[in-house]
């Protein structure tokens, strides 16, 4: 969150607790996110994106809502993180933009 804009980490900063769940990072985890980098979706610079992605996962979260589009909103990245996870037994990841979640009743 280092790099996010300030309007996104006052986003973080005010959610309130109900809302927040905090995962461990398991082995597990990291053995997923690893096979990610393996398998060439992303590099290894990208391994906190990975890890992001592999607990996602593992938790079975119904989606993961994120802004970076050059290393988890991106078609052929999803395509590959979910190709591995299936080749892994756990089920597709939706991954999101924020966008995709604004309500437009006022319309």
């Amino acid at each position: 969150m280092t790099n996010a804009p300030e309007r996104v980490k006052k986003l973080v900063i005010d959610l309130k607790s109900d809302w927040t769940e905090y995962l461990e990072i398991t082995n597990e985890a990291i053995e997923l996110a690893n096979e990610y980098i393996a398998e060439k979706v992303v590099g290894r610079t990208s391994f906190t994106d990975c890890l992001h992605i592999a607990l996602a996962t593992i938790n079975r979260a119904d989606f993961l809502v994120s802004w970076n589009f050059k290393h988890s909103v991106n078609m052929d990245r999803i395509r590959g993180y979910n190709s591995i996870n299936i080749k892994n037994g756990y089920k597709q990841l939706e991954i999101r933009s924020p966008r995709e979640f604004i309500n437009y009743d006022n319309e």
